[in-house]
């Protein structure tokens, strides 16, 4: 059994035999899942179950605390102290009795089947005559650390919860990510690093978007893989309390401390505030908005700065996944001391989304200047259960290895994906470990080819210059069209009455259908609207409805300068490794000799002319035109078409 994990597990499952017809599929996990870490508990509690009866006995009328007391003497970090197990609950009374059992299991342990939402099923369980059945079931099961050690029984657990996911795939996305992708996102992170997993090293991994704790859990086995005596401590955060339960549950099952396991939103409750972790996990929601945690985020970005965790900037409220990547980012141990690894799963736009100076450009720049981003591998589409969207996994560090220092290696896997036998929600395509192992290859090859592009980070940068062209203006004094929309401007029924007809009348007076100089048109206005004068938002309305652009009329000036057209601004994204007059001077001016750079317009950061902006145009290099077919070919099979469409009606004739 210890060595055949998936067996166990299946033998585990069939308890879904007796839920059939009572219970949804997608609640058998809710009554599986924590029966058998009751169970696992259970097994692991009894040698030292009568040293802790003894020691509860001797210490509960004290009045004083006596949970380290119990602890000590379960030699664990949870304990019961009830004398019942699962084998002992009788009959007529199994819901109460199994009610007080689990309450009397020791805080960390209790909270678990409290967020499981357990004892409301226990309730239905024994409504259907069902809950006996199922506690007789698991009673005889063996998972005692003798038969099961903590790795092969989290490995159990890890199945498990496999099979919950797919078994209620139309959710199970949101918590739980597949297991071909946490592993390749793990073989990355830790690819290279076996001085810093060495044995006898204390590791420490940390994910925000724990789910049911599937990173942590293969971060801990990769490590151990290739480092048996490394010390792997794992923290996380869930927001979920189901998935937070499943997660603390693996933790507990494995031996590890679940106090680091906590629920809340990491967003907005960083419930491990300030502390650094070696190698960082992640597969936040994607394209999931966070008006609900807004002030908070926007009052440390505010307020903090870059002492907080949001300082380079915040995204559009429409998608959070840049959020979570700042978290992580804060929490990067000082270089100094080893350094941190991130390993990120993001869609697609973290890539682009914003143009220069938004909140995600400014996010990019601060990781491509602080020259974080070591890579991005581009994952083939259909590989998660709640969509089929583009995704990619980001690797970050902020130690990396000399030859990577200044780089950003970009793979292309998109092709890599092999069809599954049966959809899982969305999920059409998975990894096989050859394809996993192929990728991982490539990235520590650091090798430029077909599927690899190797670029410097400023290469994602490049400056946004305004191009402004000047100001000409045709006036329309006698245009019917024009006149009446004037007048039906609500602009102009602010005027006054007189103001009215004195404009009506002046433009009558104009003799010219077009006159090709503002300055000449406000001059004769003037004139022939005698001694009634001509307010500012007055001639603004004249501008509006009687003025268009003319490439033959005067420049319109404003103190002796060129005023820019609003209508015909432009903008020009400048490579940061070219010089913006030398590229304005090449490709802008041939085409408009009359344009200029607007100067006012500064980058804040570093004062100089032109909006700095980062992305990464991931698809554009790797796009392979593919010619058109020959108009021959695409005539041949129409008239073949056309000959198989005539054959089958002449058929149908006959």
């Amino acid at each position: 059994m210890t060595e055949n994990f998936s067996s166990t597990a299946a033998f585990i499952w069939s308890v879904a035999d007796l839920l059939r017809g009572d219970f949804k599929q997608s609640q058998y996990g809710r009554i599986i899942l924590p029966f058998t870490l009751l169970r696992r508990l259970e097994c692991v509690l009894a040698p030292s179950k009568a040293k802790v009866l003894k020691e509860y006995d001797k210490r509960k009328e004290s009045g004083l605390a006596i949970d380290g007391f119990l602890k000590k003497a379960a030699g664990l970090p949870f304990y019961n102290t009830s004398p019942m197990d699962l084998s002992a609950l009788g009959e007529t009374q199994i819901l109460d009795n199994l009610d007080t059992y689990i309450r009397s299991f020791s805080s960390e342990a209790r909270d678990i089947f409290e967020h499981f939402g357990f004892f409301g099923f226990l309730e239905k369980l024994d409504e259907a005559n069902l809950l006996y059945l199922v506690v007789q079931k698991f009673a005889t099961m063996d998972l005692s650390p003798k038969t099961l050690n903590n790795y092969h029984m989290g490995l159990v657990f890890e199945e498990l919860i496999r099979r919950f996911a797919e078994s209620s795939n139309e959710t199970a996305g949101e918590h739980f990510t597949p297991r071909d992708i946490v592993r390749l996102t793990t073989a990355l992170l830790f690819t290279t690093q076996q001085e810093k997993i060495a044995p006898g090293k204390i590791v420490t991994v940390y994910d925000p978007t724990a789910g049911t704790g599937g990173f942590l859990s293969e971060g801990e086995e990769y490590i151990h893989s290739i480092s048996e005596q490394a010390r792997v401590t794992v923290f996380g955060q869930e927001l979920n309390p189901e998935s937070y339960a499943i997660c603390k549950g693996d933790m507990l099952v494995k031996g590890h401390e679940i106090q680091n396991i906590k629920l809340g939103n990491t967003l907005s409750d960083d419930q491990l505030t300030g502390q650094p972790f070696d190698f960082m996990l992640s597969n936040p929601p994607f394209g999931v908005d966070w008006k609900k945690v807004q002030k908070q985020v926007q009052a440390e970005h505010k307020n903090k700065g870059f002492a907080g965790r949001f300082g380079p900037g915040l995204p559009r409220v429409s998608d959070g996944s840049l959020l979570f990547l700042m978290h992580l980012m804060s929490k990067m141990r000082d270089p100094k001391e080893g350094g941190s690894r991130i390993g990120i799963i993001l869609n697609g736009s973290p890539l682009f989304t914003g143009g220069a100076g938004s909140g995600e450009s400014e996010i990019r720049r601060y990781i491509l200047e602080h020259d974080l981003l070591e890579a991005i591998v581009a994952l083939p589409t259909d590989m998660f259960y709640n969509t089929g969207i583009a995704t990619y996994v980001w690797i970050l560090s902020n130690n990396k290895i000399p030859e990577r220092r200044g780089k950003v290696q970009l793979i292309n896997a998109t092709d890599m994906g092999e069809k599954m036998r049966k959809s899982l929600g969305s999920k059409r395509k998975y990894l096989t470990e050859d394809s996993i192992d192929a990728i991982v290859k490539q990235y520590g090859d650091f090798k430029p080819s077909e599927t690899c592009k190797i670029f410097k980070t400023t290469d994602f940068g490049y400056r946004r210059i305004t191009v402004e062209r000047p100001l000409q203006l045709a006036f329309y004094p006698k245009d019917e069209i024009r006149l009446a929309a004037l007048q039906a401007d609500k602009g102009w029924a602010k005027l006054d009455a007189s103001l009215q007809q004195a404009i009506l009348d002046a433009l009558a007076r104009f003799e010219e259908e077009k006159v090709l100089s503002r300055t000449t048109f406000k001059k004769w206005l003037k004139v022939h609207m005698d001694d009634e004068k001509l307010p500012a938002p007055a001639f603004k309305l004249l501008q509006k409805h009687l003025g268009e652009h003319d490439e033959e009329a005067e420049l319109c000036k404003a103190k002796g300068q060129a005023e820019p057209d609003p209508e015909l601004r432009d903008y020009e994204n400048v490579p940061l490794s070219e010089n913006i007059r030398d590229y304005f001077q090449r490709e802008v001016l041939p085409h408009v000799p009359n344009a200029w750079i607007d100067e006012t317009k500064k980058d804040e950061r570093d004062g100089q002319v032109g909006i700095v902006g980062y992305e990464i145009p991931f698809n554009r290099h790797f796009y392979k035109y593919v010619p058109p077919r020959p108009l021959e070919e695409i005539d041949a099979d129409l008239d073949k078409v056309s000959q198989e469409i005539m054959g089958l009606l002449s058929e149908v004739h006959a």
